[in-house]
């Protein structure tokens, strides 16, 4: 079962800008920030990492059985 992944951001009268990246785990959390930065136009000057930057993400696999059958003439 995959959580919601989500960014919570919060702007402070200063114009500081807070975000925080929920449901997801890894290192792929650092992507999210790299595009609201950029979507932001704003620079990244210090990063905290949760307890989800240090777990890894569950990635569900099916593996599909494929026989192949051959008929003789």
């Amino acid at each position: 079962m995959s959580s919601s992944k989500q960014i919570r951001v919060r702007i402070f009268p200063d114009g500081q800008i807070k975000a925080d990246v929920i449901g997801v785990k890894g290192k792929a959390c650092t992507d999210y920030m790299d595009v609201l930065a950029e979507l932001l136009d704003a620079e990244i000057i210090d990063s905290d990492y949760t307890a989800e930057y240090y777990e890894t993400e569950q990635v569900e696999i099916q593996q599909l059985q494929h026989s192949n059958q051959i008929k003789n003439s």
